[in-house]
């Protein structure tokens, strides 16, 4: 079934590039079956490319992210409206920056410039939507297209037999669960500020189940600090009995849940009165060899050279060459390690700033009440998705998968910064 990758690939490319120079075309309202919507060429590219962040494509993996950065590189200058520049994507862009010039003392370049065409394509995200997005439509038709095309990944991930179907289509288990942070909180948002649909808190509860069910520490931590977020979002200090059930569950699902509880300790016996009285320490936790390779990577990475890191992609080349005493692993699963390790303080630095002012930004769009409700729902979505992100690179490679993760928050904020400039229109219009 792997041959109908190259055929998803060229049928997606296709219509990404006829979309781009595309005048017009014609959409199903996202609220309203019967009424019809008038898209532009480069709205319709950004739908249908949000929407598609799941689908891998298999072999053509590398190539598909390749193409999209051209794409959306080149929307750029096709669409009439101008990027937004904020603080973040300044930042971003420096860091960008910083990333090209550690290219020049890398021992691999080469890889280098596969770490850096993973870290851009955020950047060109958040360029391309804040350029394109200028109507609450277009967010909405992208968004719960994305949405849906993540429940279909589900169905096909948990229903027997049928994954065989889709093989290689959608990204692999880590990166759909870290998807589903997005996903998840999208869905609160709009039930709390589109209607209160029932159906939208169900799918929210969805996303959350496939990290609980999958085992996966890393998603379930993140979704959890998400959800956090978006109630401090909503509600500020009124948040806490909120974020405290959110940390109750956390918990809960360590050591109720047998096969999380298994997965997470070196041995068996521990309770919720360990943790409570300090009986867990770190060496009881079974991190499947991130400590040790963490503490391998900074000692001979990154120690000597803390400021600049021994050269952009260095670390991943080490890992994907098996030049280290971990086995047959290929990945640190620690982002943050690897910037430390590529590109130093300076790097790990101007990585947090980005997207510490991401979230900060946002944060203070949507308390600002001047704003239209769809600007404040990409608001409360790309802050609090950016920091359940945010902290599963600590324990994943998650730049690996940004087409699916990384590239969300930024979406959703990309498109907050559009929504806000017709917002201000309008306002100065009256």
């Amino acid at each position: 079934m792997y041959f109908l990758n190259y055929i998803y690939f060229l049928i997606i490319t296709a219509f990404d590039l006829k979309f781009i120079f595309q005048k017009h075309g014609v959409v199903t309202h996202p609220l309203n079956k019967e009424q019809k919507l008038l898209f532009t060429g480069p709205e319709l590219f950004w739908t249908l490319t949000f929407a598609t962040g799941l689908i891998a494509t298999g072999q053509m993996l590398a190539i598909r992210l390749f193409v999209l950065e051209l794409f959306c590189f080149l929307v750029l200058f096709v669409v009439k409206n101008k990027p937004i520049w904020t603080m973040s994507v300044i930042l971003y862009l420096v860091y960008m920056l910083w990333l090209l010039l550690g290219l020049s003392y890398s021992p691999v370049p080469d890889y280098g410039i596969r770490v850096v065409l993973k870290y851009i394509y955020p950047l060109l995200v958040m360029l391309a939507s804040s350029a394109i997005v200028r109507n609450w439509e277009v967010f909405l038709k992208a968004s719960k297209l994305a949405r849906i095309v993540a429940v279909i990944s589900i169905i096909f991930a948990v229903v027997p037999f049928i994954g065989i179907l889709v093989s290689g289509v959608f990204w692999y288990g880590t990166a759909k669960a870290i998807n589903y942070i997005s996903m998840c909180v999208l869905s609160l948002a709009l039930y709390f500020y589109a209607g209160k649909n029932k159906k939208d808190l169900l799918l929210a509860i969805l996303f959350m189940i496939p990290c609980v069910l999958w085992v996966f520490r890393t998603s379930i931590m993140g979704t959890t600090l998400a959800i956090m977020v978006f109630f401090f979002f909503r509600y500020k200090l009124r948040a806490l009995p909120f974020i405290f059930l959110a940390l109750v569950f956390f918990v809960s699902s360590i050591f109720f849940i047998p096969s999380v509880k298994e997965k997470m300790f070196n041995k068996e016996g521990f309770t919720v009165e360990d943790l409570q009285s300090g009986n867990i320490s770190k060496d009881d936790i079974d991190s499947n060899g991130r400590f040790a390779m963490w503490d391998w990577s900074i000692e001979h990475f990154y120690k000597g050279k803390e400021l600049l890191g021994t050269g952009t992609g260095n670390l991943q080349e080490v890992f994907y060459s098996l030049e280290h005493p971990f086995g047959t692993i290929r990945i640190i699963h620690n982002d943050y390690v690897q910037i430390l390790c590529d590109n130093g303080l300076i790097g790990i630095i101007l990585f947090a700033l980005s997207f510490l002012s991401l979230i900060i930004h946002s944060f203070f769009v949507y308390n600002n009440k001047c704003y239209s409700v769809a600007v404040r729902i990409c608001a409360i979505v790309a802050g609090s998705s950016a920091a359940g992100v945010l902290l599963t690179m600590y324990t994943d490679n998650v730049i690996n998968y940004t087409m699916a993760t990384l590239s969300y928050p930024c979406g959703f904020y990309g498109m907050m910064l559009g929504l806000m400039v017709t917002d201000k229109k309008n306002r100065n219009a009256v």
